[in-house]
């Protein structure tokens, strides 16, 4: 579990895909290893802080100008699995989101035009090299895409409470056969009732993505920093993937009532979290 910080950066979750070490190639993998013997290794705020501290100087600095060292662990049956920052390649995606999301006074003050312009030739630059790279980690801020919770089960949440020193932690990890099973099967589902929509097409995006990884990798779905939003006992009762997975169930047998059911509890459990972000 994490410790808090005197500074916490929340709204902030994720998707992580963890890859075997063996999957990567030399001089890479001999990094990964040495790193996971550091006695202490950076938590996710702590890469969120470092992202934040770039937008301080004058002019700003969009993206890093050199790729991050670091990464996320875990274990998996003995395994040492390995995923990323990738600092420098999801500054740029971010920042190609952040210029159709935002208002254009907002993101002409937050990132003017001059750097924006430089940041998008350096990635085109970068991407010469690198055709085919992609982010080990997808961010979302302020909710978790209802497309997430298609990867995980109910039966592989993790909860901790928080204590006066660490923070709470939700997350779901899930095999990547597993997560790629789900996929697939929701997908149908959609397609066969719905005729797709925008949850079967950001499905359809996540599953290719998966698609680029080894496939005893790990998956997981992180709640990060939106747990310092969310209300304890909220936090405690959050079973969305389980709504998620119930509502598709539903779809599959013509069960419209307990599909609109599953819908509602989602709408509720998160409107809270909606008015927040109205809010800032």
């Amino acid at each position: 579990m994490p410790k808090v910080s005197s500074v916490i950066v929340p709204y902030a979750v994720y998707l992580r895909v963890y890859e075997p070490l063996a999957a990567f190639s030399e001089p890479e993998r001999t990094h990964w290893a040495r790193y996971a013997a550091r006695p202490e290794l950076p938590s996710y705020q702590d890469e969120l802080r470092r992202s934040l501290a770039d937008l301080l100087p004058t002019p700003p600095v969009a993206v890093p100008v050199h790729e991050s060292g670091d990464a996320f662990l875990a274990q998996v049956d003995g395994i040492l699995c390995v995923c990323p920052w990738r600092t420098r390649l999801r500054g740029w995606l971010a920042l190609e989101e952040t210029a159709e999301e935002l208002p254009r006074p907002v993101l002409e003050a937050a990132l003017p035009e001059v750097v924006r312009l430089e940041a998008a030739k350096d990635h085109e630059r970068w991407r010469e090299h690198h055709p085919d790279a992609r982010p080990w980690i997808r961010t979302a801020v302020w909710q978790v895409p209802l497309n997430w919770f298609v990867l995980v089960s109910d039966e592989e949440r993790e909860y901790e409470k928080g204590t006066a020193e660490t923070a709470p932690v939700l997350r779901y990890r899930t095999p990547m056969v597993q997560a790629r099973r789900r996929v697939a099967r929701s997908l149908r589902t959609l397609k066969d009732t719905m005729d797709g929509g925008p949850l079967a097409e950001g499905l359809l995006d996540v599953g290719r993505w998966l698609e680029e990884f080894h496939p005893r990798s790990l998956v997981e779905l992180d709640y990060g920093g939106l747990v310092h939003v969310l209300p304890a006992g909220d936090l405690e009762d959050d079973h969305s993937a389980r709504d998620v997975a119930e509502g598709i169930e539903a779809l599959r047998t013509g069960d419209g009532a307990a599909a609109g059911e599953a819908y509602a509890r989602l709408v509720e459990r998160w409107r809270s979290v909606r008015e927040r972000r109205s809010a800032n």
